[in-house]
């Protein structure tokens, strides 16, 4: 079992194994709806020589099977792009507007953690900055499943909010916005070169909201990178250096994503239907008063179930989004 030899084998038959199942991902669906066509039509000329109630309802069953694996086939086949199958980091940032719009991101890093859930992803907390009073200043999720970046990628933007304030003694309607922006987690298998001369490393005490789980040792870790600007931090762990190892796994997908955007930058230029990630170009619009409305304005996809949208149930946004503008 020392044999270096025998652990490389060993990661080698895991990536064979990895990527059988994937090939199998594709071909197996086409190959049961295929079946299932045929099934349905033998059925259908049955029911043509003879009318049959028991035989006509498994055959309006199977139709609705047929019309959801081709849906589910469909969506699928819109996560092809390179990164699509890779776990996904979420970073949220409040806009302007102090404790109201603090409050807002820590609504959405709800939301995020929910939807996350609900599908089986392993969701992980790996920095979370409080605010004064209420809300978060940023937070970083890790979200951890198969093609979570994929679906994830639909949130990259600035998300609106309208309601009645609870901070507002007035109970005056506000407009808040956050910016969420997402990551494909780097593995080893893409070489991100990271110069140690290039990175500023700070360490403070991590805590908690309300000042609680304080750790008594400077164990978070906040890494600045200095060619590019970017700044990330961790205090998910007691150990100063397993935040690290994160914090530039979080650098790594920073940087990965802005070499992405620097490649299609030309690209970009030419395509003026699109925008750019930033402050002004809000993807979805959440108001809660005077009237309950989830509105995605790329897709014109409109909801009135706000509560259902906060608690996580936003895939009827994220597959809209997918079919189209997936395939690009």
């Amino acid at each position: 079992m020392s044999d270096p030899g025998f652990w490389d084998d060993a990661e080698r038959a895991r990536s064979v194994i990895a990527e059988v199942n994937d090939l199998k991902s594709w071909t197996e669906p086409p190959r049961q709806l295929t079946g299932k066509i045929a099934d349905l039509r033998e059925i259908a000329e049955l029911l043509q020589v003879e009318e049959d109630e028991a035989l006509g309802a498994e055959w309006q069953r199977e139709l609705a099977q047929l019309a959801s694996g081709l849906s589910a086939f469909e969506l699928k086949n819109m996560l092809r792009g390179p990164d699509d199958q890779r776990d996904g980091l979420v970073t949220i940032h409040p806009g302007a507007g102090g404790t109201e719009s603090q409050d807002w991101a820590e609504m959405l890093l709800r939301m995020y953690v929910r939807w996350g859930e609900k599908h089986g992803f392993a969701v992980e907390l790996l920095d979370r900055q409080d605010g004064e009073e209420a809300g978060i200043k940023s937070a970083t999720l890790e979200v951890r499943g198969q093609y979570a970046y994929g679906y994830l990628k639909a949130e990259r933007g600035v998300h609106r909010l309208v309601r009645i304030s609870p901070f507002d003694s007035q109970a005056r309607r506000h407009t808040s916005f956050a910016s969420v922006f997402v990551y494909p987690v780097v593995d080893d298998s893409i070489e991100i070169e990271v110069r140690e001369e290039d990175i500023e490393m700070e360490v403070f005490r991590a805590s908690g909201a309300g000042g609680q789980h304080v750790n008594k040792t400077s164990s978070a870790v906040r890494l600045r990178h200095l060619p590019s600007g970017i700044v990330v931090s961790c205090q998910q762990e007691r150990s100063q250096h397993k935040n690290r190892a994160t914090a530039m796994k979080m650098l790594k997908a920073g940087l990965y994503q802005r070499a992405l955007e620097e490649q299609a930058a030309e690209k970009a230029k030419l395509e003026s239907t699109k925008t750019d990630i930033g402050w002004g170009s809000q993807i979805r619009s959440y108001v809660f008063q005077p009237y309950t409305m989830v509105n995605d304005h790329r897709t014109e996809l409109k909801l009135g179930d706000v509560q259902s949208v906060m608690d996580g149930d936003l895939d009827p946004f994220i597959h809209a989004y997918l079919k189209e503008f997936g395939a690009e």
